[in-house]
């Protein structure tokens, strides 16, 4: 397989290396992505002041901020949320997801010599992940029309300047089929996953309104409404940060996360697995373990508060993964999460339009990723701003 998350052995780690790499050049875990993550964050907050505090599906309009911040980096660009590409686009990640989620990919995955040649949505899912390819591949040829090799604009830049120096290698692993898996990779990965993630946790809060307003106050005493919310004010903000682990903990949003493999004989209890065996780590075996979180079932943000409600870190919590396949763009998503959610509850008070005894969280689909069911809302201008 080519590109970074299916891949394995030395094309991975070099596919890896170069991925975290770039995207430390280009600003992840630094003051410059945090302003083009709190720059995308007014754009979203003035997109939701359109519906007027009318019900609205928050699906699309939620997957425009995180997937402008993934295009700023591997594009150098960011899209209006109405332009027609753009549009498209998420179409195809959103149309993904679902169908990555579905009963009949999980049974491809175990007869695909099979079912390749049975009627399907597998089918659509190649096709969707091919006009995806297709779309970054227009982006490589205007980038390779401008490309200047001593200043790098973005992620497809510096892949190209990096095939351009390992032509001459007959094993180089820096080719275009691994400059458009890897572009994929990543921005379908850094889009989909936060905006889920938002998507879901907007629900939760319309479900517990309480812990909404515990939110508001927060917001109210450490950042006020006079500023846009910054990274560092998450230190001073345990109740919002503890919301925002909880909400992960709870939507487990990749049950059965990726798959790894052994890399030498290594014994695990009464067992014995062989290098090489494909083996899933089952997320949910920790996000759910109930000596770490008393009733798992139930959300509860005192899942990472101590008696005096500091935030408590668990090694238990782990949804970006775990050991060397950890997801690159952990710190990025992080940041996201708490700068999206924060100014969004910053600017709005979120009111369900059903009663709160109607509003179910339960999952719609639950294959590769936790898909949560559609619903609707209604963004209410803060009486504050």
């Amino acid at each position: 397989m080519h590109g970074l998350t299916f891949s394995s052995g030395e094309r991975w780690k070099q596919m890896r290396h170069f991925s975290l790499m770039t995207l430390k050049n280009f600003g992840m875990g630094t003051r410059s992505i945090e302003e083009r993550v709190q720059e995308e964050a007014k754009y979203l907050v003035q997109a939701l002041k359109k519906d007027n505090g009318m019900p609205c599906d928050p699906t699309f309009i939620l997957g425009c901020a995180p997937c402008n911040v993934i295009c700023s980096i591997i594009f150098q660009k960011r899209f209006e949320y109405h332009n027609q590409k753009f549009l498209h686009l998420m179409e195809l990640l959103d149309e993904k997801s679902k169908i990555l989620s579905l009963p009949w990919i999980q049974i491809y995955n175990l007869f695909p010599a099979l079912v390749r040649h049975l009627p399907g949505s597998h089918h659509k899912l190649f096709k969707n992940c091919q006009m995806l390819h297709d779309f970054i591949l227009e982006e490589v040829k205007e980038h390779q029309k401008a490309l200047d090799p001593n200043n790098p604009r973005d992620l497809i830049d510096s892949f190209l300047i990096k095939m351009e120096k390992e032509k001459e290698k007959p094993q180089s692993e820096f080719t275009m089929e691994n400059l458009t898996f890897t572009t994929s990779d990543i921005f379908a990965a850094g889009t989909v996953t936060t905006s889920t993630t938002l998507r879901y946790g907007l629900l939760i809060l319309l479900k517990h309104p309480e812990v909404t307003d515990k939110i508001h106050e927060e917001i109210d005493r450490v950042i006020g409404h006079n500023r846009s919310p910054c990274l560092k004010d998450r230190n001073s903000m345990p109740y919002t940060d503890a919301v925002i682990h909880e909400i992960q903990r709870y939507i487990d949003l990749v049950p059965a996360n990726l798959t790894h493999s052994v890399t030498r004989d290594t014994k695990f209890r009464q067992y014995l697995i062989p290098k090489g065996t494909t083996i899933i780590p089952l997320l949910k075996s920790v996000l759910y373990d109930d000596e770490e979180f008393p009733n798992p079932d139930k959300f509860d943000p005192g899942h990472f508060l101590d008696e005096s409600g500091n935030f408590k870190k668990s090694d238990y919590f782990m949804p970006f993964s775990a050991g060397k396949r950890i997801c690159v763009g952990e710190g990025l998503a992080r940041m996201e999460l708490f700068l999206f959610f924060t100014t969004i509850l910053q600017n709005f008070t979120l009111k369900s339009p059903v009663d709160l005894k109607y509003i179910d969280t339960t999952p719609v689909a639950n294959g590769f990723g936790n898909i949560p069911p559609s619903f609707k809302l209604c963004f209410l201008p803060s009486s504050k701003m």
